[in-house]
């Protein structure tokens, strides 16, 4: 299935421990159906000893979260939105279903 989101997009966390946060979109797993949201669903992770890391210890590290749970942001009015499609011409861009504006253009 196509993602809806983009990366670089604004979106809201509707679920889980970070919801109604919000956060830049850095990363898009459409096989996954995940997204990777900058500084969100942080999770500790224990790292053994190694050559690479001699030291070991405790590293903060980002999760993907399912692309169900974010929501696109309104740029207009700031507020979480459904995403459709507008075609002009040769044009497909991406509309805000809350208030009809283009939110960004669909790369072909």
């Amino acid at each position: 299935m196509k993602a809806k989101i983009l990366k670089g997009d604004k979106v809201l966390i509707i679920a889980g421990k970070d919801r109604g946060k919000t956060g830049t979109v850095e990363r898009v797993m459409p096989r996954d159906n995940k997204v990777v949201v900058t500084g969100l669903n942080m999770v500790k992770k224990h790292l053994k000893k190694s050559a690479k890391n001699p030291q070991g210890g405790v590293v903060d590290k980002v999760q993907p979260i399912h692309i169900s749970n974010v929501m696109l942001l309104d740029p207009s009015q700031n507020k979480p939105t459904r995403v459709g499609y507008v075609i002009k011409g040769n044009d497909k861009n991406r509309v805000a279903k809350l208030s009809g504006e283009v939110v960004r253009g669909e790369k072909q």
